[in-house]
């Protein structure tokens, strides 16, 4: 049986569905991100962070060699000048982006149909 919800408390009932949404992809986001993350001394993968808002949900690194690693670009020397992740691919944000966005519209029907 569908959800009855009086008129006046749509608002509310939107705004908290938006935000769960938010809530669970950013935890997602992070769990990705860190599961692909290159590992050296494992600073990098230890050091994502989250920061979770009604409507925003940001993840960061603020590790200075950070951008240059999720960019594909400036590898620290260690590395050699090759890239490396798990799955032996390019830049992983990329990828993390293109999934992220997948996993966001099925959570969005899943949490329609659950309400």
């Amino acid at each position: 049986m569908a959800r009855r919800i009086k008129l006046d408390q749509i608002g509310d009932y939107g705004r908290q569905q938006i935000s769960t949404l938010v809530r669970v992809a950013t935890f997602e986001a992070n769990r990705r991100l860190k599961l692909l993350t290159p590992v050296d001394t494992g600073r990098l993968k230890g050091n994502w962070q989250m920061q979770v808002a009604e409507f925003k949900g940001t993840v960061f690194n603020n590790l200075p060699y950070a951008a240059p690693v999720i960019a594909g670009k400036n590898y620290p020397p260690s590395w050699g000048g090759r890239y490396r992740t798990r799955t032996g691919a390019s830049p992983f944000l990329a990828i993390v982006q293109k999934d992220i966005q997948t996993y966001v519209l099925a959570e969005a029907e899943r949490i329609a149909r659950s309400s």
